[in-house]
């Protein structure tokens, strides 16, 4: 029985594609190089900083790449929710499950500087039972420590707990930490990213597909 739900932040919870996308392309008139859309680079959004630089800026050497990590860094803090909020459903759910009176956390490999900003803006700093950022224990996702951590913070055992994300390291830190495990199929994925843990995790269309995934715990597909 589900008793607790984790839930990645970016691409899950949060659309905060618009704003990431806007301080790589801030990153791009700092060398006079054309915007990009948000679309083009949204499925690289779960992958941080480094992912993003990656696929929207042209090849560097390791100080360059450092150098620009850094300015992406300075100027996202400062503009981190211009234009990012919640998936539509997402407010539903979590009010629901603090209706039923299930704790819900946040597991992210977001730094805890740049995480607490938006969520007191968001006001889920105060409202989650736990959050675990990218630098509050010593490692991130996939490995299993954050989601270990938020389930002991929580007081609950792994195999009690649903960890919800759109990236394959969401799935593999719950697996090889003892939680169940959705993929948000909504979020940043790219379309064929879910076919290798279709096996393993519920897919879900919706945020509102986690409450029936609590009510229904053994389907591997929802809303299909």
């Amino acid at each position: 029985m589900i008793k607790a739900v984790l839930f990645d932040l970016d691409g899950t919870l949060l659309d905060s594609a618009p704003d990431l996308v806007a301080t790589l392309n801030y990153l791009r008139s700092s060398v006079k190089l054309k915007p990009l859309p948000v679309d083009h680079l949204r499925h690289f959004v779960s992958r941080g900083a480094a992912g993003l630089i990656n696929a929207g800026m042209p090849p560097c050497d390791d100080e360059t790449r450092a150098e620009w990590r850094a300015l992406f860094l300075q100027h996202y803090e400062q503009n981190s929710y211009v234009h990012s909020a919640p998936f539509e459903g997402v407010e539903e759910v979590l009010s629901e499950l603090d209706k039923r009176g299930i704790p819900w956390g946040i597991v992210t490999n977001k730094m805890e500087y740049l995480c607490f900003p938006i969520l007191e803006k968001t006001g889920w700093k105060s409202a989650a039972t736990t959050v675990v950022c990218g630098d509050t224990v010593g490692n991130i996702k996939p490995h299993p420590d954050p989601v270990l951590a938020a389930c002991r913070e929580i007081g609950v055992r792994p195999q009690e707990a649903l960890m919800v994300g759109d990236d394959l390291r969401d799935m593999e830190a719950g697996r090889r930490a003892g939680t169940s495990t959705a993929f948000a199929l909504y979020g940043y994925a790219d379309g064929n990213s879910h076919l290798d843990i279709i096996g393993n995790a519920t897919l879900l269309h919706t945020p509102q597909d986690v409450l029936a995934l609590l009510q229904s715990p053994n389907q591997n597909v929802l809303g299909a």
